[in-house]
């Protein structure tokens, strides 16, 4: 009974939060006016004349496509290779020792500074865009495999090791279990960025993507087609977080256990 409302509880605070928000932004849009800061029912009607129309020759269905497969393929590619190097690194001192300047040296390095290189190496098609993405989501899951590996608990590696867990053993049934939730935190963190970044990405030499569609209002003066392309990248950002939650609960039901 308790949990239930509790959760009744949680879901009105978050009514709350956005109705609060609704009416914040609707103040605000009487006191700047509709040409600085239109009102949330003239961006709503904004966003169903643009869902049922073409913009740049694309639905904006097409566009949230082009955007999300450019997040994905970064994002993948980023999760298979950025895993292990952060596991490896945390778990052996020799890998540590090796990569660890050199990753020190360029994670300060925001993605997007990498865009005129981008460019250059890979021209104005889709490769700079999948690029930034990589860059921003590669770091996010090295850092966290990394911290999970050196921050698993000593105690479960020697109790291992005194039960006669070879090696191997020890970092594929110990050490990688145990890390799995600083793991999982990098791995919604990465998407975040990534999206983050594509959006970026789109804004220089694209002609399709979120990205594009907020460019387009800004050429056209068209401040509800802005604020549309923004409350989309929110949204999306919003249900690819809750996936990714949703995911971890299914990987790691022993975190459920202990939020509840």
């Amino acid at each position: 009974m308790q949990g239930i409302l509790e959760k009744n509880l949680e879901r009105a605070g978050t009514l709350a939060s956005f109705a609060i928000l609704l009416v914040f932004w609707q103040l605000c849009a009487m006191r700047m006016g509709a040409a600085y800061l239109p009102s949330p029912v003239t961006v709503l009607q904004k966003a169903v004349i643009m869902f049922r129309e073409s913009i740049g020759g694309n639905s904006m269905f097409a566009h949230i496509g082009y955007s999300l497969r450019r997040v994905l393929a970064a994002y993948l590619l980023a999760g298979v290779l950025g895993i292990p190097l952060g596991i490896a690194m945390g778990w052996n001192t020799t890998v540590h020792k090796i990569v660890n300047p050199v990753f020190e040296l360029l994670r300060p390095i925001p993605p997007l500074a990498w865009i005129p290189l981008a460019i250059l190496w890979l021209g104005i098609g889709e490769g700079p865009k999948i690029f930034i993405c990589f860059v921003g989501a590669f770091v996010v899951f090295v850092l966290n495999a990394y911290t999970g590996m050196r921050y698993t608990e000593r105690l479960l590696i020697d109790a291992a090791r005194t039960f006669g867990a070879t090696r191997n053993q020890q970092l594929f049934n110990v050490a990688i279990p145990a890390s799995l939730p600083s793991v999982f935190a990098g791995v919604q963190n990465a998407m975040s960025m990534a999206w983050m970044c594509v959006v970026a990405a789109e804004l220089v030499g694209a002609r399709e993507g979120v990205g594009f569609i907020i460019i387009q209002g800004g050429d056209l003066g068209d401040v509800p087609m802005i604020i549309v392309g923004m409350v989309t990248i929110g949204l999306i950002g919003f249900f690819l977080a809750v996936s990714l939650r949703l995911l971890e609960r299914m990987l790691c039901p022993w975190r459920r256990d202990l939020n509840q």
